[in-house]
Parts: C-alpha cells; structure tokens; sequence
C-alpha cells in the first residue's frame, strides 16, 4: 500500500490501465468520506506503486462522485472508465 493512502482507508476499488503501469485506487475513509489516488509502477522501481499526483486529500460524499472526479481528472482512467456507476477490481 501506499505512503500516500492511509492505512485507515478502505480501497473499494484499484483499477489498472491496460499496460498494468498505472492504477486508480479508489477509497472509502473512517468517517464516511471517499477519495482516489493516481499511482505509476515503474520497473526501475522493482515494481512498487508510486503515487503520481496529490489527489487523495480531496473528499468526495460517494463512491460514484469520487469515480466521477477520478474519470475527470486522470485522462487514461476517464478513457478506461465504461459509464457512471461502473467498479473496477478490488
């Protein structure tokens, strides 16, 4: 898990682009909030997810809200995304 997802947060869903380089991992928090977070692995990296961007200190009220925000703002996720509602793998 990531230094940037806190171990108290629950990821509902970690969906990978099809290359298996990067990866969204959307989350529930303690107190009933959600958010998501953009992750790359890298081979340099010995294959360990590093977060690309600061998007897991946004909060979101829904599980379909905060799927929405990631489709907006990660570009490959919004392409990789099938329609509103739509999971990914845990």
């Amino acid at each position: 898990m990531s230094k940037r997802i806190d171990k108290s947060w629950v990821v509902f869903s970690s969906i990978e682009n099809h290359e298996g380089n990067r990866c969204v991992d959307l989350f529930r928090r303690p107190d009933g909030t959600f958010g998501f977070e953009e992750f790359r692995r890298d081979p340099e990296d010995a294959g360990a997810w590093t977060p690309v961007r600061y998007y897991s200190a946004a909060i979101y009220a829904s599980e379909d809200e905060t799927l929405r925000a990631a489709a907006g703002a990660v570009p490959w996720f919004g392409n990789s995304v099938p329609g509103p509602g739509a999971r990914g793998h845990s």
